[in-house]
């Protein structure tokens, strides 16, 4: 049986989720094809490994558990697209403050992951929160416009002390997330 997984990092402070929720349903209210992520499931993706089995995922478990970093503090900042205005597919947060931070655990996971036979991903790391993804063109005009908008949007901080390996259930309704794995700052 394989397990769907990735790591991340949680975003848990009830302001910032309130900010996000505040941006989702003003690109949301315009009629566009979107599709938000649900307000449990907003976290920031640190390495995304697919379906995994079960003998792979206690050495990665441990990995995880054993991951040792310095508490940090990340800003979220500015809405974005994924590949570019002409052609939005992912709607994201920006990470302001924090990335130096980030791209250590980043270089870090890759480097242990791949000693278990994880390819290194081809993209250099751009630490980003997905808030939605367009499905199709209805009111694409509409939704660049309320990207703009929105653009320079402050989010807030966020205190990351953990970094999680997570379970991805997809449903008909969304995925659902669970914690396997947890490593904690300090």
């Amino acid at each position: 049986m394989s397990i769907r997984s990735f790591v991340a990092v949680e975003i848990q402070d009830k302001q910032v989720l309130s900010k996000i929720r505040e941006i989702q349903y003003i690109l949301s209210s315009i009629g566009a094809d979107v599709k938000l992520v649900e307000p449990e499931n907003i976290h920031l993706t640190m390495k995304f490994l697919g379906d995994i089995n079960e003998v792979k995922l206690e050495k990665i478990k441990a990995v995880i558990s054993d991951l040792s970093f310095e508490p940090f503090i990340m800003t979220l900042s500015n809405v974005g697209v994924f590949p570019n205005m002409n052609r939005p597919r992912t709607i994201w947060a920006g990470i302001n403050s924090g990335v130096e931070s980030l791209a250590k655990i980043h270089k870090i996971i890759e480097s242990r992951l791949n000693e278990l036979g994880f390819q290194r991903d081809n993209r250099s790391f751009n630490p980003h929160i997905t808030l939605g993804r367009v499905r199709g063109v209805r009111n694409r005009d509409l939704l660049v416009n309320a990207f703009l908008d929105v653009a320079d949007t402050s989010f807030g901080e966020v205190n990351v002390n953990a970094v999680f390996l997570k379970k991805s259930v997809l449903t008909n309704r969304g995925p659902i997330y669970s914690n396997l794995a947890v490593s904690v700052s300090g």
